[in-house]
């Protein structure tokens, strides 16, 4: 019984860690598998892949959807992107500013 508690409070951490993840490790781990050449520099969207930023799809979603792809995009397997990785992706992308509002600026609105 005291094993299963154990088990149970480690991987309970290991999710929460997993959701807090890291920006700035999430920044180099996200030009380093090249996501930026599909979804630009700072997830706005390409000519071929969406927008991802500021604000992603929850972390499992993101999770579920980079080892199932069967679109345009190819599935990446743990051993390649991991979910530590995939959580710090996340949570640089979270990390991103909203665009401003065009009516802020002055050369957009004559």
């Amino acid at each position: 019984m005291k094993r299963a508690v154990l088990l149970l409070a480690v991987l309970g951490a290991s999710q929460a860690a997993l959701a807090a993840g890291s920006a700035e490790k999430g920044k180099t781990a996200y030009a380093q598998h090249g996501c930026w050449q599909c979804h630009g520099f700072a997830g706005q969207g390409g000519i071929t892949g969406p927008k991802l930023a500021p604000d992603p799809m929850p972390l499992e979603a993101l999770l579920a959807f980079v080892r199932n792809t069967r679109g345009a995009m190819p599935p990446y397997q743990k051993a390649i992107l991991s979910d530590a990785d995939l959580a710090d992706i996340h949570a640089y992308l979270q990390s991103l500013p909203k665009a401003r509002d065009y009516k802020s600026i002055p050369l957009l609105n004559p």
